[in-house]
């Protein structure tokens, strides 16, 4: 007895430890969201590339458009689009070039590069219906077969026929479903961005100069730390997803949303920063494949996209004066 209530006071002790350092990092003076963080580098990730075509228009009356070619096009646009907006901020594109990296590369490529957010760009794709179409019509043959006679007299006899049956022609039908969306990680997925913490599979800043830290992966210290940084990119991936949306929408284009995935998005995942894909528009929907293709279409979006960032970045880098300019235009309304 007098073993087992020890056992159980040190365990009281170990649990109270654990919850005292993780309030300790959430109350303390230099609490992660207390000092504003200045955006040095922003990630721009052309989607696909080289052997990956993405999604490629199969509808009767397509383009014949891939979505490595509309991502890299958008997103050299954006580029210069940034940098001219933002001369004060180091912009990188993951490709400027028909290249394939694989997503592991590309996440590693931001981390490597200290992105302060990754932005990446792609075209929506859907499985499409198909149908068919009667071009004419030919004669087939087919054979009706039957016994006859019992013993040893039984054979078969075939009796041959000839009817005419309509010649298909089979095609896919474009989607209806048309406009621009942004995907983030699910919030619920951050215990999965804490787990390729702690794997290794990045690197774990806990500075303000992106210096990278040796940590002890198993410590209750670094696994509560990791959560709250994680949890701080969906805050802050969703706060830019909104934006990026709401200026998509002035351009007239079909405002489809942010939404939240939970498969499909590793390159969100391992990325060590705010991070957001755009589905710029689908390639399976005659109208938007044309849209997204043409120079009008492609520097409307980086145009939106840019000036996201520019609003995103203002109310990172100045959250007092951000809020007081808006309290001012709202009671001036």
């Amino acid at each position: 007895m007098f073993l087992f209530k020890r056992i159980h006071r040190f365990s009281f002790l170990i649990s109270s430890l654990f919850v005292a350092v993780v309030l300790s990092l959430v109350c303390s003076p230099g609490a992660y969201s207390q000092a504003p963080r200045k955006i040095k580098t922003i990630i721009i990730d052309p989607g696909h590339g080289g052997k990956d075509n993405g999604g490629v228009g199969e509808y009767e009356g397509t383009l014949g458009s891939k979505e490595k070619n509309i991502t890299l096009a958008i997103s050299m646009k954006l580029v210069d689009d940034l940098k001219k907006a933002m001369p004060d901020v180091n912009i990188i594109p993951t490709r400027t070039t028909d290249v394939y990296m694989s997503v592991h590369e590309k996440a590693q490529f931001a981390n490597e590069h200290h992105g302060d957010l990754f932005v990446c760009i792609h075209a929506d794709a859907v499985n499409l219906k198909t149908s068919f179409r009667v071009v004419g019509h030919r004669k087939e043959t087919y054979y009706t077969h039957k016994y006859v006679g019992s013993g040893k007299n039984r054979k078969k006899v075939s009796t041959k026929h000839t009817h005419t049956v309509p010649i298909k022609e089979y095609y896919k039908i474009p989607t209806s479903r048309k406009g621009t969306s942004t995907l983030i990680l699910a919030a619920r997925q951050s215990s999965d961005k804490m787990k390729a913490l702690e794997d290794g599979d990045l690197g774990f800043n806990t500075e303000d100069n992106d210096s990278t830290a040796e940590v002890n992966y198993d410590s209750p210290e670094y696994k509560a730390s990791a959560l709250l940084y994680s949890q701080n990119y969906f805050k802050k991936s969703y706060q830019l997803a909104s934006l990026v949306q709401e200026e998509i929408a002035k351009t007239g284009r079909n405002d489809l949303g942010v939404w939240q995935r939970e498969k499909g998005l590793w390159v969100l995942h391992a990325t060590q920063m705010p991070a957001i894909l755009i589905e710029t528009g689908f390639v399976a929907n005659y109208d938007d494949e044309r849209y997204i293709n043409s120079e009008k279409g492609q520097e409307e979006i980086a145009q939106a996209i840019t000036n996201a960032l520019v609003i995103y970045k203002k109310q990172v880098e100045m959250p007092k004066t951000t809020t007081a300019n808006n309290t001012t235009q709202d009671n001036a309304k």
